[in-house]
């Protein structure tokens, strides 16, 4: 067996800053080239179900016919769900139908979110609307700062615009180290969707 040797000091002080105050609710971005943003909202979004929260999904880019595991359990929960998305760009026949669904995601998206009913709503893959320039960022950005005040919102995707990490209470970026994918292997049911 090998025995690690201890890399750094074992924190004996409280990090955290002094003067921590409550907020009606926060706006958490993920982002970055790595694996896991929407993995981490999916578990806030059971985190949220468990709390007795009201919660929606909006996907922007994943096809409502991959049936994919978060969508399945987030359904048996109760979560509101709703796919806008016709799957990987790059396998699209029409972009111009792509990015009516993306109009039609975010205008749902935004209903959702400033009718107040849910305490959470997950914006997943919304980064990709405003960098392919499907959607105005500005519009986007309006949009949830001018949300209810108890909404929180979870927004996913590579190349988060810097407006939006602007405006972002919390931004965790993804990077990825390594990959399956590199090594020829395939998406895995139950891994990856």
């Amino acid at each position: 067996m090998t025995v690690h040797e201890p890399t750094g000091d074992v924190p004996t002080e409280d990090p955290r800053p002094d003067g921590l105050r409550s907020a009606d609710s926060l706006v958490v971005v993920n982002t970055g080239n790595g694996k896991g943003k929407s993995s981490s909202a999916f578990g806030m979004m059971i985190r949220a179900v468990a709390r007795g929260w009201n919660v929606a999904v909006v996907q922007f880019i994943k096809s409502g016919d991959w049936k994919v595991g978060e969508e399945k359990i987030g359904r048996e929960l109760g979560v509101d769900w709703f796919a806008f998305g016709d799957g990987f760009t790059w396998d699209s026949d029409d972009l111009t139908n792509d990015r009516a669904h993306a109009a039609q995601g975010w205008a749902k998206a935004a209903e959702l979110m400033n009718a107040g009913e849910h305490q959470l709503v997950i914006f997943d893959e919304l980064t990709y609307l405003a960098s392919f320039g499907w959607i105005d960022i500005a519009d986007i950005v309006d949009a949830i700062t001018k949300r209810p005040r108890h909404v929180n919102v979870i927004v996913t995707g590579r190349d988060a615009a810097p407006e939006l990490i602007e405006i972002a209470d919390t931004v965790t970026e993804m990077r990825e180290v390594k990959h399956a994918y590199q090594q020829g292997i395939r998406a895995m049911r139950g891994i990856d969707y």
